[in-house]
């Protein structure tokens, strides 16, 4: 399956650029606490990229800053989407533009279906990218029951309350459920993988690359043109969906980018083992910096 090169800034989709975040929500004296301190990041069209590092590091204030969440103050640095000041929108514009965060912990509301939710989402998104034309509620119950069934979802869970009395994994699947029918450009998965059994991960995961698969189709491509941002703690969800890009966050800041290969370093070595010194020094680093030099020398080799 064909890539186009990472070189090719007519195929960027997301652009950090020098992002520095304080926020007020996890400090007890109500004093500013700088959690993101600097980060820089580009993720392509079509491209699966993985951040990874330890509890306390970022990871999960940085998707909710990309939703647009209200708790945190960007002090420093830009985010471009599709070329759009991504600061500048609501959460709700970000989602039409294309952006969509699966929760770590999904909510529940009472009193509203999860079909009618998901109606109601799906609609919104229609006529805000100027689809005038009549959602058909076969046609929608159709997708619906389409995604429900690869995801091994049970129907009778959708005329329920918006994950009232679902399980952990129910909830998850739940979230993979909203990203199939909504089809956003770029996915962020905040832990999408944590409270999972095996059998329930690898269900995520084969709906995951079915919906990227399918954009292939239906739009006739070579190329895909859904990205993804997983963030997790373990190897395993990589085992299943296998990431382009791996970059670690530790106190705030990116530390190192490696490839796919990096997360079984991590698994033998831990996050302590890694350092902006001793990642730049490893055989690893350095081949992966070889890989991309060429790649800038001939494009063709990524496509």
């Amino acid at each position: 399956m064909e890539k186009e090169t990472v070189i090719n800034n007519t195929n960027n989709l997301l652009e950090i650029k020098g992002l520095k975040v304080k926020s007020f929500e996890s400090n007890e004296k109500n004093k500013e606490v700088n959690i993101i301190k600097g980060i820089n990041l580009q993720i392509n069209k079509g491209f699966v990229h993985a951040i990874m590092g330890p509890n306390g590091s970022g990871k999960s204030t940085l998707s909710k800053v990309l939703a647009g969440h209200p708790s945190y103050e960007i002090t420093d640095g830009k985010i471009l989407f599709k070329e759009q000041n991504l600061l500048e929108l609501s959460p709700e514009e970000r989602s039409y533009l294309g952006l969509f965060l699966g929760f770590q912990y999904p909510l529940e509301i009472s009193g509203v279906s999860n079909r009618d939710f998901l109606k109601l989402a799906y609609t919104s998104q229609q006529l805000a990218n100027n689809n005038d034309n009549e959602i058909d509620s076969m046609e929608f119950d159709y997708l619906l029951m389409k995604y429900a069934n690869i995801l091994d979802m049970n129907a009778s869970f959708l005329p329920r309350y918006l994950n009232e009395g679902f399980s952990g994994g129910e909830k998850k699947k739940n979230e993979i459920l909203q990203m199939s029918i909504l089809n956003s450009d770029l996915a962020i998965l905040d832990e999408i993988d944590s409270g999972l059994d095996i059998d329930a991960l690898k269900v995520l995961s084969k709906t995951i690359l079915i919906r990227q698969l399918e954009n292939i189709i239906n739009h006739n491509s070579k190329y895909l043109e859904k990205s993804l941002l997983l963030i997790t703690h373990y190897k395993r969800l990589l085992n299943y969906i296998q990431p382009d890009y791996i970059h670690i966050m530790k106190n705030g800041k990116i530390i190192c980018t490696g490839d796919s290969k990096l997360s079984q370093q991590l698994e033998k070595k831990g996050y302590d083992w890694i350092s902006p010194t001793n990642f730049t020094n490893s055989n690893e680093y350095k081949l992966f910096k070889t890989i991309l030099q060429v790649a800038k020398n001939d494009e063709k080799l990524l496509t």
